[in-house]
């Protein structure tokens, strides 16, 4: 895609770099929590000498002699026997990516279209589902799912840096981009190049695919149709099948053509809203959402890996159990979702495995041995009880 070079430019980034933002950067890095690189540095290992490391870094950012360490090849489960790869960084460059990505991230979000929701401040996954079903109440109801295969792995590194400097012209910054991106990937003890793709498991990747589908974003409002997109996960909501096609035939091209990307036959679809999408971990039908089938597929392994029969139920465990059904319930209950039915079954079925745990076995008379309230006395939360009380804040 050829990128119009803009009449200003940003200059003089790497004056901004301050001991102020080398420290605010690590303190995020440090919420995020996350795995150690390659170089097996923990984020407890980092900080334990944080001034000294921060400095170092601060004067490698600022004086070009930055080296990224090798990116470490990590696979995540993403259902049906599949997985995603992740390119986990070590915390020195996520600290590192983290200081570009504060000093990038304001240029660039005021030029991001109002209908993108992910990965950009005051804007989050709930709101993008609210925009979705608004669009459904205002007559939309023929929704084109499209999926960009391997949209991570496969951005051109020319695109993206000719996207970043027609809006930014310190050299310096976006050299570290290009490191950032061309660090190469250890797999299996084999260093391999990047020479395409910015890696999921990077810290600056969300925003540099932001700034490549704000193109896509930009086309589809020009041509006036309706959509809403979270990262590389975008729905295009419209009246009709024949308008959805026309949107899918114009989304073909700016994805293959502008964008150098494939959109999947396979997973790309057209739909209409009545027989319900999965979209951003919910399934969503006639102006509501509830748990996808996966997503609650996902909630279960979790709590099984929690509750083998070959381990003892103590205060550690439900302590454990509370954490991920405090997580789950918190993301799935906002006030468009319908899931106070699912929730009670989940805890039914958790309660069950309560049960399998205490007694080693799977016996219906166990559930007078162990009564509800006595489960809940050990403390452990309900998933029921939970929605209805984050619903009513």
């Amino acid at each position: 895609m050829k990128v119009v070079p803009k009449k200003f430019k940003v200059h003089s980034l790497t004056g901004r770099i301050t001991p102020e933002l080398m420290e605010q950067a690590f303190k995020a890095v440090k919420k995020n929590r996350g795995a150690a690189g390659l170089d097996k540095v923990s984020i407890w290992m980092f900080e334990k000498n944080l001034e000294q490391n921060l400095d170092s870094l601060m004067r490698d950012l600022k004086a070009r002699t930055y080296v990224p360490i090798p990116l470490r090849r990590a696979y995540i489960p993403k259902g049906k026997g599949k997985f995603r790869p992740l390119g986990i960084p070590a915390v020195r460059c996520r600290v590192a990516q983290e200081v570009v990505r504060r000093l990038i991230a304001p240029i660039f979000e005021r030029m991001f279209h109002h209908d993108s929701y992910g990965f950009i401040k005051g804007r989050n996954c709930h709101m993008a589902i609210e925009r979705v079903l608004l669009l459904a109440r205002m007559g939309y109801k023929v929704v084109l799912d499209a999926d960009v295969m391997s949209f991570f792995d496969t951005i051109p590194h020319k695109l993206i840096m000719d996207l970043v400097a027609a809006e930014i012209a310190d050299g310096n910054i976006l050299g570290l981009i290009e490191k950032f991106l061309k660090s190469g990937v250890m797999e299996d003890g084999v260093l391999k190049p990047t020479k395409v793709g910015t890696p999921q498991g990077g810290v600056i990747s969300p925003l540099l695919a932001n700034i490549v589908l704000n193109h896509l974003d930009w086309q589809l409002h020009a041509q006036g149709f309706k959509f809403v997109r979270y990262a590389d996960d975008f729905i295009v909501m419209c009246k009709s099948i024949p308008q959805a096609e026309k949107a899918l035939d114009f989304v073909q091209r700016v994805i293959e053509q502008d964008l150098e990307l494939k959109l999947s036959p396979e997973k790309t679809k057209i739909v209409k809203f009545k027989e319900g999408f999965e979209y951003l971990g919910f399934f969503i039908s006639f102006h509501s959402a509830r748990i996808r089938p996966s997503s609650e597929e996902k909630f279960k392994m979790k709590i099984r890996k929690l509750t083998r029969r070959s381990h003892n139920l103590d205060a550690e465990v439900i302590e454990k159990l509370n954490r991920v059904i405090r997580g789950t319930v918190n993301f799935f209950s906002p006030p468009f979702s319908k899931t106070i039915t699912q929730f009670t079954r989940l805890d039914e079925w958790i309660r069950k495995r309560i049960r399998c745990m205490k007694y080693k076995r799977i016996w219906h008379s166990d559930n007078w041995r162990l009564k509800n309230k006595h489960i809940h006395r050990l403390g452990l939360l309900s998933c029921r009880d939970l929605c209805l009380a984050v619903k009513e804040q």
